[in-house]
């Protein structure tokens, strides 16, 4: 099965470079290119791929509001946005995560990391990139406050989660496969891919990265300071 990828950054020549990526890979190809993040989302609709590699940074409609916009279309659902930052320590990281990012990369990555990152995405797995550590992401996390338009979690969402459920969160929150939480909670992976499914839809989570702002944010898990 091949994984469609739209590129959205404002550089030619970085699209340029990423689409010979892509398209060397025999399961990848790249079906649009997008100068800004206004015509990235009308490519989206209009070729529906199943990864967009998008640049924050861009003239008019940025990548934070396409990402926003794209993840609230209901017709892309099936869409994953990864954001290509030029620092990993970006201040909008935390804000594309809320916007509905699967994860994000640095533009300083190996290629390898990349087409990892853009298939992890077209399995619905993505999280973060190999260069980000657990501890960056709960940092920007926990400086959210809000000003990004969205209403912060409260711990009363939780409530719909059985107590495995809650257990499986921490444990995704945490970086983990579905493999690495099987061996700690002691049952299978399909049991914690069942727990880690019924997570997303009972609080609304398009993917596992979304999981892990809904655990910092709800306060279920808290930022390391170390």
């Amino acid at each position: 099965m091949t994984i469609r990828v739209l590129l959205a950054d404002d550089q030619a020549l970085l699209r340029s470079a990423f689409r010979v990526l892509v398209d060397s890979e025999p399961d990848m190809e790249v079906v649009g290119e997008a100068s800004d993040g206004a015509q990235a989302v009308l490519l989206a609709k209009e070729r529906h791929p199943d990864v967009v590699l998008m640049d924050i940074r861009m003239p008019g409609t940025d990548g934070l509001a396409a990402t926003r916009l794209i993840s609230e279309d209901a017709e892309l659902a099936q869409v994953r946005v990864v954001i290509l930052t030029t620092f990993e320590v970006d201040d909008y990281v935390v804000q594309s995560l809320r916007a509905g990012a699967s994860g994000f990369l640095g533009k300083g990555s190996e290629p390898e990391e990349l087409l990892s990152a853009i298939r992890i995405a077209a399995g619905g797995d993505a999280l973060l990139s190999p260069a980000a550590t657990k501890g960056l992401i709960a940092r920007f996390l926990a400086q959210g406050d809000g000003d990004d338009g969205r209403t912060p979690v409260r711990a009363e969402r939780l409530d719909a989660l059985t107590g495995r459920e809650r257990e499986v969160l921490v444990q995704v929150a945490g970086g983990h496969s579905n493999d690495e939480i099987a061996e700690r909670l002691a049952v299978s992976p399909l049991t914690v891919k069942t727990h880690v499914n019924r997570a997303m839809a009972k609080l609304g989570a398009r993917d596992r990265a979304q999981l892990v702002v809904i655990a910092y944010e709800s306060g279920l898990v808290r930022p390391r300071v170390d």
